[in-house]
């Protein structure tokens, strides 16, 4: 039987209250549970005693038997300094674009690529143009106007 450590949620509506239980994980989340491990209150602000009670030594127990802790419990018990904070992706792997849209997009930097490097080059062939003394050409005398 695998267990797991999550929350269970009580209250009223929009006014959560969680257990921190160890359930069987193809348990219902408000169902039947094994043991209650604490308590926490999300409405309460997080420096106060009352918003995270946790039973430490029970916890411990129980990871060291190998109970899976779901993230936000993880994240609960990085507070306490139980286990380690949870990795967090900023974007998740589902929304990466697909093959062809990241083809499309590569495609779409090196055409950006290469037009940003020809106008460079552009600019510096007209900037080396216009730092060159430009040569003025041989002074040839005015046409005198022809007597008539």
């Amino acid at each position: 039987m695998s267990v797991r450590i999550r929350l269970a949620r009580g209250g009223a509506k929009k006014r959560p209250v969680h257990k921190i239980v160890v359930a069987d994980k193809r348990c219902r989340r408000d169902g039947r549970y094994i043991e209650e491990l604490g308590f926490y209150n999300p409405l309460l602000p997080k420096d106060s005693k009352d918003a995270l009670r946790v039973n430490v030594e029970a916890a411990k127990k129980w990871m060291a038997q190998g109970a899976e802790i779901t993230e936000r419990v993880q994240k609960l018990f990085a507070l306490l300094g139980l286990c380690d904070k949870p990795a967090v992706r900023e974007t998740p792997k589902k929304s990466a674009p697909k093959a062809k849209a990241q083809e499309r997009m590569k495609a779409e930097a090196e055409a950006k690529a290469a037009a940003e490097e020809a106008a460079k080059a552009e600019a510096e062939a007209a900037k080396a143009a216009a730092e060159q003394p430009a040569e003025a050409p041989a002074e040839q005398p005015a046409e005198e106007p022809k007597a008539e």
